[in-house]
Formats: structure tokens, sequence, C-alpha cells
């Protein structure tokens, strides 16, 4: 049994950033969530089903694999026992992927195929419910949080690096509606899970958020 890290919390807080390096000073497997949609998005466009065609996605779903792994110190994304990390980072990839993940059975599978990977290795997993569904029986859980005007200005500072135009402003108002759908949605809200650590990472550096995680590790 693997030990297993669950980190939720909503858009912006640094969940994926503060994953990565737990990981990578435990050397654990970081699993990314999103490059598992990915591949998924990946295999139904190989085996040419529309985004649209919902009962084909839902029953070709049974014959994907996708696993994670380090291979030399990268870490791999696997479908059905191929290298796919040169592949699912294309915006065809990325569209299909939004558009398929809502898909009921489409998350079944890969919250499957992620509790698989858990209970094999040593994990670190981020998200909104990974806590309260994915890995309720995760060795450490924390909600890390952020006030919403706190997330806006280092998402506003991401994009000023990346030379893109944006608003402050607008930026902030975007993050509260993704809040609000995410605590509000159908399936698997993100809420705190009963037994998480709440780490407000408002006033924190990185690094300080990842030593207090890595403090909660026994």
């Amino acid at each position: 049994m693997g030990y297993n890290i669950a980190i939720d919390g909503p858009a912006g807080a640094g969940k994926s950033t503060v994953a990565k390096k737990i990981a990578q000073r435990k050397q654990f497997i970081y699993v990314d969530t999103g490059a598992m949609y990915r591949a998924m998005a990946l295999y139904f466009l190989q085996e040419g089903i529309g985004g649209e065609e919902k009962e084909k996605i839902s029953a070709s779903c049974k014959d994907v694999d996708i696993t994670i792994r380090y291979v030399d110190g990268e870490q791999v994304v696997f479908l059905n026992g191929e290298n796919v990390n040169g592949r699912i980072r294309t915006e065809e990839v990325g569209n299909m992927a939004s558009v398929t993940s809502p898909n009921p059975d489409v998350r079944k599978k890969l919250v499957e195929l992620q509790q698989q990977l858990a209970k094999s290795a040593d994990v670190v997993m981020d998200g909104r419910d990974i806590g309260t569904c994915v890995l309720p029986d995760a060795d450490v859980k924390v909600y890390l949080t952020a006030g919403s005007a706190v997330r806006a200005k280092r998402r506003y500072e991401e994009l000023l690096a990346k030379g893109a135009e944006c608003d402050l402003a607008q930026i902030e108002k975007e993050i509260i509606e993704r809040d609000e759908r995410d605590m509000n949605r159908d399936i698997s809200p993100l809420r705190q899970a009963e037994d998480a650590v709440l780490i407000d990472s408002s006033g924190m550096a990185i690094e300080e958020v990842v030593e207090k995680i890595i403090g909660l590790c026994s």
C-alpha cells in the first residue's frame, strides 16, 4: 500500500506547485490528474470518436489504461503502455479533454485508475475532490486555500510574466465565479474533507507551505 498525500482547494491556491515540490522532496509520484484526462482525450481522438458522441465515449472508457511512472527522473504518462508525454499538450487534445471530462463514465474510469496508482505507489495528488472522493483514506489530507484577491494577483503576475495582457479585477471576478461553480457542481463538489488540515497560503511563501505539509507526514 502506497503512502498518499491529498491536496484539495480552489483554483489558484498553488496546489500543483506545492504538490510537485513535495513529490520531488519525498521522491513520491506526483499524479497529474489533468494529464490523465488529456491522455483519455487523446485515446478518443485516436479512435476517431467525436466529443459529442457521449455513448461511444462511455463505451470505450473500459478499453483504456492510463498510468504515470518515473522514467530516468522524468514523469511519464502511459496510455495503454505507450509513452504519450509528447502528444497530450496540444490544443486539440486540451479541447477534447475539456469536452469529455464532465462525462461521468470518463470520470469514474479515471478515478479507478488514480486509486490503483495510489495503492501501488507513494503519491501526491491534487485537485478538487481528492480527499473527499478519490483518496478518502489518504494518510495526509490538506485543504489549501487563499483569499480570492491573493489568488487573482498570483494569476495576474503569472500572465504578465508570459507577456499576456490582463485585467486584475476581471481575473478576480472569474476566480470567484469558478469557486462558485466548483463548490456547487452536482458531481464531487469542492469542499474540505472533515479530516483535512486547512492551510491558508495568503501570507505564506510556497516553501513555507511545502514545509508545513511535509511536517504533517509521519
